[in-house]
């Protein structure tokens, strides 16, 4: 059997241990299932995720759920930059276990299973130090921090300090809302759309009727922005629309919303 610990809020601890781990992450290819990473000798390597994911929130902070799973178990192995490529490869739970262990800097990589993990195979649960890993990126300490609304993490600890010390061309206040839908009125560059659509992507709730008709926009990088736009948005409608963009025919603007749609 093959040892991974998948690291989650610890407010879900007793609904694990209870029922297991549901398959509530979207992975390669639109799979529903789990995110884990191979138990290793090094505490800091098989830990190495916690901080990264402890950026994003959590109730309580975070513990580690331990799984054992069959040796023969398909899932699939790769760097996080692989998924949205489609590079992970899939191997069985054994031979991820092989190839992460030889790898001279397995940080960045990730296994998924893509299926939910039942109480039976639930090794243990724990809380884990909660400072250990790295944080944006591997290698990423003495690198000057990305304060732009794409990297930030809004009410991250310390980010209006960061913000104020390192200001990105594009913080501040954004063009009214009457500016933007007039320069989407009249734009027909591609660029010039995903520019606008940006500011809107600052917004929590917005003119959701307005921005409807670039879901059929000729152009899929545009799509892709729109849905990027509303990831956000609490506006009534809006996880319809991602809906439609979650089958539209381009991969990448199915990405985009399918990766909003699976956080819910």
């Amino acid at each position: 059997m093959a040892l991974f610990v998948h690291l989650t809020s610890a407010g879900h601890a007793p609904r694990i241990r209870r029922s297991g781990l549901r398959a509530a992450s979207t992975g390669q290819g639109g799979l529903r299932g789990v995110y884990c990473f191979p138990v290793l000798p090094s505490y800091t390597l098989t830990h190495q995720w916690l901080r990264e994911l402890a950026r994003e929130g959590s109730r309580g902070g975070l513990v580690a759920v331990h799984v054992r799973l069959p040796d023969g178990e398909p899932v699939l192995l790769g760097r996080y930059a692989d998924r949205a490529r489609g590079r992970q490869a899939e191997v069985t739970a054994a031979e991820a276990v092989q190839r992460v262990r030889a790898l001279d800097d397995p940080r960045g990589w990730e296994v998924f299973l893509p299926r939910a993990v039942g109480p039976r195979e639930i090794h243990r649960v724990r809380r884990p130090p909660q400072v250990t890993g790295w944080r944006h990126w591997p290698g990423a300490h003495g690198t000057r921090p990305c304060t732009c609304a794409g990297c930030r993490i809004r009410g991250e600890y310390g980010s209006r300090r960061l913000r104020a010390r390192l200001p990105h061309p594009l913080d501040g206040p954004p063009p009214p809302v009457r500016t933007l839908l007039a320069t989407l009125a009249t734009a027909t560059d591609p660029a010039v759309l995903r520019a606008t659509l940006h500011w809107f992507a600052l917004r929590r709730k917005g003119p959701l009727p307005a921005l409807v008709p670039f879901a059929t926009h000729p152009d899929p990088t545009v799509r892709e922005a729109l849905a990027r736009a509303v990831a956000s948005w609490s506006t009534p409608g809006t996880r319809d629309l991602l809906t439609i963009l979650a089958k539209d025919a381009d991969p990448e603007v199915r990405e985009a919303a399918e990766a909003v749609l699976g956080e819910d």
